[in-house]
């Protein structure tokens, strides 16, 4: 099976530019959507709303909207050749039964964009490496509370939109070796519970040989996190995985009892693994690229891109 190669890179952003801002997933409150497109605004940056991000699905109150009419507000936001990003409100549920919808022949048409999100939209960075060829960014939401919030959270995005070169080496300080080691390899990963239920699928990826899997979670306790693992591990979708970075495990139970499970099924890998990089749910989310080469080193606690996010 051939190891995971570098994907197609957007072009950095510059003020001025239009950014739309979509829900694939859950619905969306509307204050902390104010809020969050005040922050794009102090950016120099000109959001749209796409125009069922405030919806709510009639009978199934978890989804923002029906699923072609999330799927139609991806694929117009994407294809609209004014826009230069498309940016995830918050995340919740029903990426996956609205990403079949997607029109993926004209967003391939359309080039790559600048995308960002994270948990339920790791469906969608998924379809996106795998249908569009294109890298995506591991990063915070508009309406999400890490971004309202964290300083920090909000920097390292700001950063690498507007200048990635100066976002080339990443983690937290709280960033230590679980297994020591250094590998080299593609970026790709996202919530570990999505990529498992990608597994099977008729676009799923086949597997993480030769990537540096970024793995976290929020909600799954230590028994869910071992099945899902396992899962993985059975299917044979981390043979050959060249090292792996792990994120927060938010309201997944005491740390100590997490680490041992990941320690348990990861360990035997044979890869470095690097744990308490600060992205995902935690309270400093740090924004990660998805689909471009990079060195990940467990004994500096770091992962460092061979080239900036964006063009």
């Amino acid at each position: 099976m051939t190891p995971l190669e570098a994907l197609a890179r957007a072009e950095r952003l510059a003020p001025g530019a239009r950014v739309a801002v979509v829900a694939p997933s859950g619905p969306v409150p509307e204050e902390r959507l104010t809020a969050g497109l005040d922050i794009l605004r102090g950016w120099g940056l000109e959001p749209v709303v796409a125009p069922h991000v405030l919806e709510t699905h009639p009978a199934l109150g978890y989804l923002a909207g029906a699923d072609r009419a999330r799927a139609r507000d991806l694929t117009e936001a994407w294809c609209d050749p004014t826009v230069s990003a498309v940016l995830c409100a918050r995340g919740g549920f029903g990426a996956q039964r609205m990403v079949d919808l997607v029109d993926w022949t004209a967003i391939r048409a359309a080039g790559p964009k600048v995308f960002v999100g994270y948990s339920d939209v790791t469906a969608l960075h998924e379809a996106f490496a795998v249908r569009a060829g294109f890298a995506t960014l591991h990063g915070p939401m508009v309406a999400a509370a890490t971004f309202l919030s964290d300083p920090r959270t909000r920097e390292s995005l700001r950063t690498t939109l507007f200048e990635p070169e100066d976002a080339l080496t990443l983690g937290l300080e709280t960033a230590r070796a679980l297994v020591p080691g250094r590998a080299r390899g593609v970026t790709l990963g996202g919530c570990v519970s999505l990529l498992a239920a990608d597994l099977g699928t008729p676009h799923g990826r086949p597997s993480a040989r030769g990537g540096l899997l970024l793995l976290e979670d929020v909600g799954e306790e230590p028994y869910r996190l071992d099945r899902i693992l396992t899962q993985l591990l059975r299917s044979g979708w981390l043979d050959g995985v060249a090292g792996i970075g792990l994120g927060s495990w938010e309201e997944c139970g005491p740390y100590e009892a997490v680490r041992a499970v990941l320690a348990d099924r990861l360990g035997g890998l044979g890869v470095p693994v690097l744990e308490e990089m600060g992205f995902g749910h935690s309270p400093t989310a740090l924004t990660l690229p998805l689909g471009l080469p990079a060195v990940l080193d467990a004994e500096t606690g770091t992962l460092t891109l061979e080239a900036p996010a964006l063009r």
